[in-house]
């Protein structure tokens, strides 16, 4: 097939993405469509009736509501940090109350809080410029700076001058005073807040005839746990405000967005993995290269200065991530605890990178990215990108050798967007969730009543294994598009002729056969030479 998108009669850009472009009728009713929703509206009445009108309504809009809802999760999750806040008179005044392991015993460990004092934040120091030393296990010295991507890194520094600024005021008795670290986390989780309200917005902007979609995010346990543990809701917000702008059919403002996403971190950028292979699918490259050379240039932008400024600083990120072994959460380093194998490097010695993890974690994500591809080649229908953004996001977290518990953010506005089916995604989340209860008491250590470590093992397993059931469940609606819960007849987005809500270009765009049957050709060679054919699943001609 090839020639000119085809699209529904009056179908355009405004009445794809404008909320007020759609009837009452043209919206999905969630207690009509997911039988979850459906059983779990009997605590408020039941199901919408079916002669209810919808849309209509002035001050309580379901963008509204979704974001109320998102305030009432992340007030929880402020309150969840809040032990971690608590102050006692010490030797030396008002210290925080960290005594006996209270980070892990209540469960309300945050980055932001040691990060304060290690980063030298609370003494002026410049992100990248400032240095210290740091004594290692076999007593050597190592040079430090700031770890983080430069955004996240002027972040912190923003927000600790902040601190000054407000204890400036509360010493004057203007404002009410805390310890400097008090005030500088609560600064921060404000505008951690903010990031995630954005993230709701854009998922809803995103799916104007599903707005109740967007509440899987807004009230997802993830969130309520993780909003305030790291600053990844920066880069979430980044990423899902991209994919609204390329829906939006601006590809260079969605690499301008990714780009700046990827500088607080960097997986923002993976979401230009999925575009190449499906404007490869649509032969819309044209609007890949420019998104991809706006986010490259955008990151460039960005982190060039302080590179040329100060590039020991820069470069300290990168070194922390090569240097790095197995994480406690990572498949390596369970299988390295429930087995007693010593890794595939064997005991390193400080300083020392882990090379060959390395170069198997990066050679197992590379071949989880060709099996995606493979996929999108194969796939009867071109797949929505959102479908294919999280797997390729999942496929990364699965092989790298961290998963730190906030990484978890990243999939939950890709989840909704791929997969809007409640039981399932509330299942993963919530066992994603309960993860951190073992972790904390885990790292409290046996010593002081925590638990051992096959307990959380087994509790990261079990998140892992529920992550590929929601992986899975989005392969199945790739391979059997009748199954996409955003393709069926029942969905608005269907009844308007769209392909890909997030999609762009790519919406309506026509698959190039001449392209597909290429790769297919490539595939049935490899396959050859094994002496295995390949079973064909209907790949339009």
């Amino acid at each position: 097939m090839s020639g000119a998108p085809t699209r529904a009669a009056g179908s355009g850009r405004a009445r794809t993405h404008d909320p007020a472009s759609l009837g009452p009728d043209q919206r999905v009713r969630p207690t009509h469509e997911d039988p979850f929703v459906a059983s779990v509206s009997a605590v408020v009445g039941g199901p919408l009736g079916e002669h209810a009108v919808a849309g209509r309504a002035r001050f309580l809009t379901p963008l509204r509501v979704v974001l109320l809802l998102g305030v009432v999760v992340l007030a929880l999750a402020w309150f969840a940090k809040a032990p971690c806040l608590q102050q006692y008179p010490g030797e030396r005044g008002l210290e925080l109350d960290w005594r006996d392991g209270r980070q892990y015993v209540a469960m309300c460990y945050s980055d932001t809080v040691p990060l304060y004092t290690a980063e030298r934040l609370d003494v002026g120091g410049v992100p990248y410029v400032t240095s210290w030393v740091d004594r290692r296990d076999d007593g050597s010295e190592q040079v430090r700076y700031m770890e983080y991507p430069v955004l996240t890194g002027f972040f912190q520094w923003a927000n600790a001058r902040l601190a000054d600024v407000w204890l400036a005021g509360a010493g004057a008795g203007l404002l009410p005073g805390a310890l400097p670290v008090v005030v500088y986390f609560d600064l921060s989780a404000f505008w951690l807040a903010l990031a995630w309200l954005v993230t709701i917005w854009a998922v809803v902007r995103l799916r104007p005839g599903r707005p109740w979609d967007a509440a899987l995010a807004a009230v997802s346990p993830l969130v309520a746990v993780h909003a305030f543990t790291n600053f990844d809701t920066l880069a979430v917000a980044g990423a899902t405000l991209g994919i609204l702008a390329w829906a939006r059919r601006r590809p260079v403002l969605a690499g301008v967005v990714l780009g700046v996403g990827a500088a607080a971190k960097l997986y923002p950028l993976f979401l230009l993995y999925p575009l190449l292979l499906l404007c490869l699918r649509a032969g819309r490259m044209r609007a890949w290269g420019q998104a991809t050379a706006a986010g490259v240039l955008t990151w460039s932008l960005l982190n060039l200065p302080v590179a040329i400024a100060a590039p020991d600083g820069w470069w300290e990120f990168f070194r922390l991530n090569s240097e790095r072994g197995a994480d406690p959460d990572s498949l390596y380093n369970i299988v390295a605890g429930l087995t007693g194998w010593s890794g595939f490097d064997g005991p390193l010695a400080p300083g020392r990178a882990p090379s060959v993890l390395n170069a198997v974690s990066a050679l197992l994500f590379a071949l989880c990215c060709l099996a995606i591809a493979v996929l999108v080649v194969r796939a009867p229908r071109r797949p929505r990108f959102a479908a294919i953004a999280f797997l390729v996001v999942v496929a990364f977290l699965l092989t790298n050798k961290v998963w730190s518990p906030q990484y978890s953010l990243w999939l939950v506005p890709l989840a909704v967007l791929a997969y809007p089916r409640w039981r399932p995604l509330l299942a993963w989340m919530v066992l994603d969730a309960l993860v951190w209860a073992p972790r904390m008491y885990y790292y409290l250590g046996t010593d002081a009543k925590g638990l051992p470590a096959p307990w959380f093992y087994g509790a990261v397993i079990v998140r892992d294994v529920a992550v590929l059931v929601v992986a899975a469940l989005i392969v199945r609606s790739v391979l059997r598009p009748e199954d996409d819960p955003v393709r069926t007849p029942r969905d608005p987005s269907f009844s308007r002729g769209l392909d890909d809500p997030d999609g762009g270009v790519l919406d309506g765009a026509p698959d190039r056969t001449t392209l597909l049957a290429r790769a297919d050709a490539i595939l049935d060679a490899v396959a050859g030479l094994f002496g295995r054919g390949r079973r064909r699943t209907g790949v339009p001609r």
